[in-house]
């Protein structure tokens, strides 16, 4: 057993051929059947922008600090958002809050709400940087991003023992759930926004599975790359188009499926949806 460069473990069989394994998997372990055609119109929120969604979608996370002796320290807490950075009100007895007066390097891990049974299905992501106390008109600013999103803040917020503090993300790793994740720089996850459908598409995703399960068929057949497709579920919606996992005689494999441009706004996801309908009705 062997390491390359990238740590990937690899192993030799009888006749001495290299065999890599990632994570571990079991030789067994069935595999995802490519596209037959090439999908149409494929494009999906970039890593910075699924962030983005991701930090916008709930008011808490976990906030890693260190500790005078440099050891990890990890604390539940509450967060408004300034142009994307978290914005903190911590108070100065507090672990976390002692640990960012000595050193302001910190992370915050936020999961987004979600219903499903597996934890780890869920999407994440890790915004790393360094925490900097605001001052003047920025100061204001981030007094009222962190009221807008944690309302019982007012009860301790201008106390003289609580501080505010915004991270300034310089780093930034997302994860999508299983087989999903990337890396965005601060500057781009800054410069990203929300996407404004997938927070609310859960309803919409349901009556679509409910009531067009043809137009999800002829989507994944003629659009989504895989015309053995013989059923299609709509997995998710966002601002560039829909995710469907497709169940073809090979195995079950996930694609994309895109708007003929994106939308602004989840009141256009139903005009959008139905264009993809006609398009792929019409071959």
């Amino acid at each position: 057993m062997t390491r390359d460069s990238g740590g990937t473990r690899r192993s030799r069989d009888s006749g001495g051929t290299r065999r890599s394994r990632a994570h571990g998997a079991p030789g067994a372990a069935p595999s995802v059947p490519p596209p037959l055609t090439p999908p149409v119109e494929a494009t999906r929120p970039s890593a910075a922008e699924e962030a983005r969604t991701v930090a916008a979608s709930t008011n808490s996370g976990t906030l890693a600090t260190l500790t005078a002796a440099g050891d990890p320290w990890a604390s539940f807490v509450t967060y408004g958002l300034l142009d994307g950075a978290p914005v903190l009100c911590v108070s100065n007895m507090a672990e976390h809050g002692r640990n960012l007066a000595g050193d302001q390097r910190a992370s915050i891990a936020i999961v987004a709400p979600g219903a499903d049974a597996d934890p780890l299905a869920s999407a994440r992501v890790t915004l790393a940087g360094v925490a900097e106390r605001p001052s003047g008109a920025e100061a204001a600013a981030a007094r009222a991003a962190h009221l807008a999103a944690v309302a019982a803040a007012k009860y301790y917020i201008d106390y003289s023992d609580f501080s505010l503090w915004v991270l300034r993300v310089h780093r930034v790793r997302w994860v999508g759930g299983y087989g999903r994740m990337d890396s965005a720089s601060g500057e781009d996850y800054t410069a990203a926004e929300p996407d404004p459908v997938s927070p609310r598409a859960a309803g919409a995703v349901e009556h679509l599975n409910a009531d067009h399960a043809a137009s999800l068929l002829a989507m994944a057949r003629t659009l989504g790359g895989y015309p053995d497709t013989t059923t299609a579920v709509c997995t998710g919606a966002d601002r560039y188009g829909l995710d469907l996992r497709v169940t073809t005689d090979r195995g079950v494999a996930y694609t994309r499926v895109g708007y003929a441009s994106p939308i602004s706004s989840f009141d256009e996801l139903r005009a959008a949806t139905v264009e993809l309908a006609r398009r792929a009705q019409a071959g």
